[in-house]
């Protein structure tokens, strides 16, 4: 049985949990969450499983769906134990820095950080076709145009009023999670298994003609070209996150314990 440490229990976590619940090979253990949501978390979960404000010096393998925060909090003291490690807010690696912390604190534990899709697939095409060099490498992410409230593009523009396609954004990776950085795990993800932070492209456009989210990504490289559209459908107890991001998590953790992987 392989026991697994998950670090957050918001819609994601919660949905793991149920998920793996009666699992042959896998089995969730342990609950990390602030100080002052243990006692709530713990009386949902009842005593199968532990739920504590820190990660127990016992746990061999953690999955992060916390948010930005827990990688400095959790994630990296972990690695250096020599922790294995999955993040799921990969846009976090955007700050400057983060990413070789993450990286050393690694090596020196001697364990491996697993950064996980999400909600966006392709990752493992630009990976592959980065070794043999890339050009270009483009994100663009659509939304309705109400779908950007609360983000610096109200601020460029009347969401409600459009009636066309808007850019609101078209600048590197990096920036863009600046920026927006509740948008910044997609593109973060697509930029790490290719040309990095600032030789990535974002756009984003508030777009009156969709009623979903899309993600688009287009490469091209010394491999030919490749252009992928996804529109994921959301999470039925969270709208903002996509529900192939819940199903990301479980493909790593059930890649764990398999015999065979894809």
């Amino acid at each position: 049985m392989r026991t697994v440490t998950l670090v957050g229990f918001g819609a994601i976590g919660r949905a793991l949990v149920q998920r793996l619940r009666g699992h042959k090979a896998l089995r969730v253990v342990t609950v990390v969450v602030p100080p002052g949501s243990v006692a709530r978390v713990q009386a949902e979960l009842g005593d199968v499983v532990r739920v504590c404000s820190e990660v127990p010096a016992d746990t061999t393998l953690l999955l992060e769906c916390a948010g930005h925060a827990a990688l400095l909090a959790h994630v990296l003291p972990a690695l250096g134990r020599g922790v294995q490690c999955a993040v799921l807010s990969v846009g976090a690696l955007s700050e400057p820095g983060l990413a070789e912390q993450l990286a050393d604190a690694a090596s020196r534990g001697g364990t491996q950080l697993h950064l996980l899709p999400g909600a966006i697939g392709g990752v493992d095409a630009v990976a592959a076709a980065r070794l043999a060099g890339l050009d270009a490498v483009t994100y663009t992410g659509r939304k309705p145009p109400l779908g950007w409230r609360g983000t610096p593009a109200q601020d460029l523009v009347d969401l409600a009023a459009l009636t066309a396609p808007f850019v609101i954004l078209d600048a590197s990776a990096r920036e863009a999670a600046r920026l927006y950085p509740k948008n910044a795990n997609v593109a973060a993800t697509i930029s790490l298994a290719g040309l990095g932070l600032d030789a990535t492209r974002v756009r984003l456009v508030a777009d009156p003609g969709v009623s979903e989210n899309i993600h688009e990504i287009d490469v091209r490289g010394a491999f030919g070209a490749m252009q992928i559209t996804m529109r994921g459908k959301p999470l039925a107890d969270n709208p903002k996150t996509s529900a192939l991001t819940v199903l990301s998590a479980l493909r790593f953790l059930e890649n764990s314990v398999a015999a065979v992987t894809i």
